[in-house]
């Protein structure tokens, strides 16, 4: 079963730029250490502090594996020494959400 985990930034919205930056970086490391990125969102409109990641896994032991991965990755790592240096995000949650999905009716 495909599991979603959604990542919920509280930013500093006076570093949104920084975060955009931190987002980007995401963009090609993530993937290439296995997980299938939706993507990154900004705030546009409205609560200008909130930030979203959307990332999929085929199970949760894949998301343990890619996140094994992704620690000693040099651009992961260098992604999360950037934002521990900059301070950019004030808070993160990750939940995990599975798709629903039309029932066999027969």
């Amino acid at each position: 079963m495909t599991i979603t985990c959604c990542i919920r930034y509280s930013i500093d919205p006076f570093q949104r730029d920084v975060f955009a930056d931190y987002a980007r970086n995401w963009l090609t490391i993530i993937p290439a250490c296995g997980g299938d990125l939706h993507g990154y969102w900004l705030p546009h409109e409205g609560t200008n502090d909130i930030a979203l990641a959307m990332i999929s896994f085929p199970s949760l032991a894949e998301y343990e594996a890619y996140r094994a991965r992704l620690r000693p990755d040099e651009g992961g790592a260098a992604n999360f020494r950037m934002a521990q240096e900059k301070r950019f995000i004030l808070s993160k949650e990750r939940t995990f959400l599975e798709p629903v999905v039309l029932e066999d009716a027969s």
